[in-house]
């Protein structure tokens, strides 16, 4: 099974591999100005298997959360392909375990990531993850920056 599993208290600034393959690199930084106690791992660390990708998090945020609102950029070789916004907890009838923890809690998840299903063209993918503890999005408590180098097309 290809992956490495890193447990990193982070750094702003600072890059850090995810996971690296003849096929496929992945890195992230954090993009606002603050250190965050944040484990992450995907498995397998590669498109050529077809497979969904495992994920685990595992993370002790610094502030209730009773509302989150998440956004995607991707950037494309330098081109914004995609936005997507999703409230995921909004305090009322939430369906992630996420919803509800206190600041200082751990939160350790693991999940499937089915885009490793999709066929992404050789190329450089920028992907900003912003968190948001409202919904006009003034009140943004995380923002990490993915780096994706898919280095040989899908078959």
């Amino acid at each position: 099974m290809f992956g490495l599993f890193f447990l990193i208290l982070f750094t702003p600034g600072v890059s850090e591999f995810l996971c690296t393959s003849s096929d496929l690199e992945i890195s992230y930084t954090f993009c606002d100005s603050t250190a965050h106690a944040f484990t992450f791992n995907v498995t397998p660390c590669s498109f050529m298997n077809k497979s969904i990708w495992k994920a685990t998090l595992t993370w002790i945020p610094r502030s209730d959360i009773t509302f989150l609102k998440i956004i995607f950029h991707i950037w494309y070789n330098g081109v914004k392909a995609l936005q997507w916004k999703e409230v995921l907890c909004s305090g009322a009838d939430d369906e992630y375990s996420v919803c509800g923890m206190l600041k200082g809690e751990t939160i350790a998840t693991a999940f499937d990531i089915k885009g490793a299903r999709t066929k992404f063209p050789k190329g450089d993918y920028d992907v900003i993850l912003q968190a948001f503890s409202d919904d006009s999005e003034n009140n943004m408590f995380m923002c990490l920056n993915f780096t994706m180098t898919v280095k040989q097309d899908a078959f």
